[in-house]
């Protein structure tokens, strides 16, 4: 299975570049062979289409109700689980990895993480908030959620 990790849509609803980046390198990696399916994940994410063009409508999961890394990750876990899927390789930004890494490692299924190349030249102060906004989120994740906001794995 492959999981792409969610990011908000502009204002407009369109997707963001990080969005399509991520989508973008989840179709290549379908292509490769990788894994059979696709599961997005992100329900803060307005934008209800699916951009997966070229990927066969089974293929593609979906997880509307995901309204951050912890609850993406969970929630793939338990379609993972329902399905009897054991692995899965999860695909995000670069900057958004470390701590999605963090939060895969507590989860009882095999993974690796992958990281979606940017589309095009990312403008250096947007990296740099990114990274100042992904800092202070694993802080958060390493001193607050971490104790109060695990998933519910028993009797998964």
């Amino acid at each position: 299975m492959i999981i792409v990790l969610g990011t908000p849509v502009d204002a407009d609803g369109n997707p963001s570049p990080h969005e399509l980046a991520r989508v973008t390198e989840a179709v290549h990696e379908y292509e490769r062979g990788v894994a059979p399916r696709i599961l997005f994940t992100g329900g803060a994410v307005k934008n209800r289409f699916v951009e997966a063009q070229g990927i066969p409508a089974s293929a593609v999961l979906e997880d509307p109700a995901a309204r951050n890394t912890m609850e993406n990750t969970c929630n793939a876990l338990r379609i993972m689980r329902s399905h009897g899927w054991e692995s899965a390789e999860v695909i995000s930004s670069p900057s958004h990895l470390p701590r999605a890494g963090l939060i895969l490692s507590r989860l009882p299924i095999e993974w690796r993480v992958h990281a979606a190349p940017a589309l095009g030249p990312v403008g250096s102060g947007s990296a740099a908030e990114q990274s100042v906004v992904e800092l202070l989120k694993t802080v958060h994740y390493l001193v607050w959620s971490r104790q109060m906001e695990r998933c519910d794995v028993r009797g998964q």
